[in-house]
């Protein structure tokens, strides 16, 4: 049987610290492990040699294999959301402003990089499959969607049919660049990727073309 560290005599600040670093160590691993082994090839004992933890950690904090890639991409999209959360808090508080910060944060090396595009596509592609996969999806993607909407709506007040295709294009757009950078990579890069999509910005909003170029 394999035993767990005793930590019931350490202060309950120090087991809560050391509990979140093992976490921490799992879910870092379990992206580790997806990146070299893929998704149905990771297992409890890819990541726990990842990690260079015992077996028995990972079943201690995510039970089975299941639950481990369920946090997993729960923990890749809370990452995710603040980093373009924090780029729409530090820009300007005007629509365009918080509109390309959005984008310009989904081209941001560390967020938008292969290994990590390589990470979310692994998932994605299971999302038939798996629920819990496509409601962790989805509620993380209605939260940035919404952002954008907003943004647009902001921009286009007396228009909201335009403003809601405008968001749905912009969704896409950048969807669409990431699956080229995942699939393509020689053929592209995140600062043409960006800069493309501010270009198409421009098209769908022509009336702010020079403020987007500025932002």
């Amino acid at each position: 049987m394999t035993m767990q560290p005793d930590d019931t005599l350490r202060p309950r600040k120090e087991r809560k610290e050391n509990a979140d670093k093992r976490r921490r160590q799992v879910l870092d691993a379990t992206c580790r492990s997806i990146v070299t082994n893929g998704l149905v090839k990771t297992t409890l004992a890819t990541v726990a040699k990842e990690a260079g933890l015992s077996q028995g950690v990972a079943v201690f904090y995510f039970k089975s294999k299941s639950g481990l890639l369920t946090e997993a991409l729960r923990d890749l999209y809370q990452s995710y959301e603040a980093h373009w959360s924090a780029a729409v808090d530090a820009a300007p508080e005007d629509p365009v402003s918080r509109l390309v910060a959005l984008i310009r944060a989904d081209f941001d090396p560390k967020i938008c990089n292969q290994q990590t595009l390589s990470i979310w596509y692994a998932f994605w592609g299971e999302q038939a499959f798996v629920p819990q996969y496509s409601e962790i999806t989805r509620e993380y993607d209605e939260n940035r969607g919404g952002a954008i909407r907003e943004a647009c709506m902001d921009l286009l007040p007396d228009d909201p049919v335009r403003a809601a295709n405008v968001a749905d294009w912009i969704d896409t757009l950048t969807d669409g660049y990431w699956q080229n950078l995942h699939l393509f990579p020689a053929n592209t890069d995140n600062e043409k990727s960006l800069a493309a999509s501010l270009e198409c910005l421009k098209a769908l909003l022509p009336e702010y073309a020079e403020e987007i170029a500025t932002a």
